[in-house]
């Protein structure tokens, strides 16, 4: 997410009330997620496991939770607590905004586009032109829909990410200022989830086909031309690359990457990343074939078992 406007680290600082190391002019622009981070965005890491990663990525803000040396060219926040600096950056920079009616004055909706009754379009949402959105469809805040997209009833777009820290009173959560970016000539299905973005985008590719009752989580990318089948669920932060085809009741982990060509058959449960073109089953899931030799042999037993009787 970058901010409208460039700040100082100080300015920053002031915002969330936290110590600073660097200059105080020093450039802020933006913040992410880690696996998004450019220079000049701030990336916010509070245990000692992620330091490293943090400190050496591409982010030029540290947002921390302990005053540590800083690598050169960067700036730290020192915080007591990063996460909630986080959300008070995100409510700062991307708050919230109360709807006035069904569809908002700054919703911008393309030629020949149809939006049926009880639909809800939030605001700066865009709507491409031909495009085709059935009743009781939701489309929340800044979702970006290109042309010749359809959308079946029930479907939400830019609900918040699924996104918790464990406190001793419960469970506190990453609020999202991101966005769902759905490409042209796109079919989404009927109860449909699609999250928002943390802080980037959540992104449905040229010419995917989604059926109904599919879960998809924030920042995850789903590539050109993908097929995916009733009841199945992609995790956050996941890349499903081009012609991916993922059957029904599949479960995908987060954070990892479905290569070009992939197929998951149905009731998968995937927990890893792919190769590109091959076929994967079972929970967890292995290469297909593989797989159904497994159970070739399983069916075996009770035969070898009467063998060794004998």
């Amino acid at each position: 997410m970058k901010f409208p406007k460039q700040h100082t680290l100080k300015q920053i600082a002031d915002l969330i009330g936290c110590e600073f190391v660097g200059d105080i002019n020093f450039p802020v622009l933006g913040m992410n997620e880690i696996h998004v981070v450019e220079a000049g965005d701030i990336v916010f890491v509070d245990h000692p496991k992620y330091y490293d990663k943090a400190l050496n990525s591409a982010a030029t803000i540290i947002l921390i939770n302990k005053k540590v040396e800083c690598p050169e060219g960067k700036a730290l926040l020192v915080s007591d607590d990063p996460f909630r600096d986080f959300n008070t950056l995100t409510n700062h920079f991307k708050p919230f905004q109360l709807a006035n009616s069904s569809i908002s004055a700054s919703a911008k909706i393309g030629e020949n586009t149809v939006i049926q009754p009880n639909c809800f379009i939030g605001h700066n949402v865009e709507i491409g032109k031909n495009c085709l959105i059935h009743a009781n469809v939701s489309i929340y805040d800044d979702t970006v829909i290109g042309d010749y997209v359809t959308i079946h009833s029930g479907t939400v777009l830019g609900a918040n990410a699924f996104y918790y820290k464990k406190r001793p009173d419960g469970y506190d959560r990453l609020k999202s200022g991101g966005r769902v970016v759905i490409e042209d000539h796109v079919d989404i299905g009927a109860a449909c989830t699609i999250d928002r973005g943390v802080t980037a985008d959540t992104r449905i590719g040229y010419g995917s086909k989604l059926d109904n009752q599919i879960q998809i989580g924030h920042d995850t990318i789903l590539g050109k031309k993908c097929l995916i089948a009733s009841q199945a669920g992609i995790a956050g932060c996941v890349v499903v690359e081009d012609e991916v085809v993922i059957w029904g009741q599949a479960g995908v982990k987060s954070g990892i990457t479905l290569a070009k060509g992939t197929e998951l058959f149905a009731q998968s449960g995937l927990g890893h990343s792919t190769d590109a073109n091959k076929a994967y089953f079972g929970s967890p899931a292995g290469e297909a074939r593989e797989k159904f030799k497994e159970l070739a042999y399983i069916r075996k037993i009770p035969e070898i078992l009467k063998s060794i009787k004998k």
